[in-house]
């Protein structure tokens, strides 16, 4: 099993025109052959498999780690707080591979679309 580094770009939203570069997410995660989230690989892996939220506004900044919960993917900041901070929309069922779009939602505030701008081996 190998981890892949998955790079989100914020695309473009209602109110986003162009997206922004400097907004995103760098996903460490075992894919499958065919591109998705592989549970069980992650199950062995979980310790190492983790989330770097980027932003140009340094109070946005967050390091966590990805976890998984019955059929939902999540993004947890805090180990002190019991919820999870971030969660992908049907993180799951998506193909991760450069040039696909996923949703993901910050705890209270309304989704938004990211392109997969790179996954490469680790």
């Amino acid at each position: 099993m190998s981890l892949k580094r998955i790079t989100l770009q914020l695309a473009r939203n209602p109110g986003i025109t162009e997206g922004d570069t400097r907004i995103g997410y760098t996903i460490v995660a075992p894919l499958t052959a065919d591109g998705h989230l592989d549970v069980d690989a992650w199950r062995e892996a979980k310790k190492d498999c983790r989330v770097v939220r980027f932003h140009p506004d340094p109070d946005e900044h967050a390091t966590g780690k990805l976890t998984h919960r019955g059929s939902h993917w999540m993004f947890h900041y805090d180990d002190e707080d019991e919820g999870d901070d971030e969660a992908g929309f049907r993180l799951g069922d998506h193909v991760f591979k450069e040039g696909e779009y996923v949703t993901i939602a910050s705890h209270g505030e309304t989704p938004l679309t990211y392109k997969i701008t790179d996954v490469s081996a680790l």
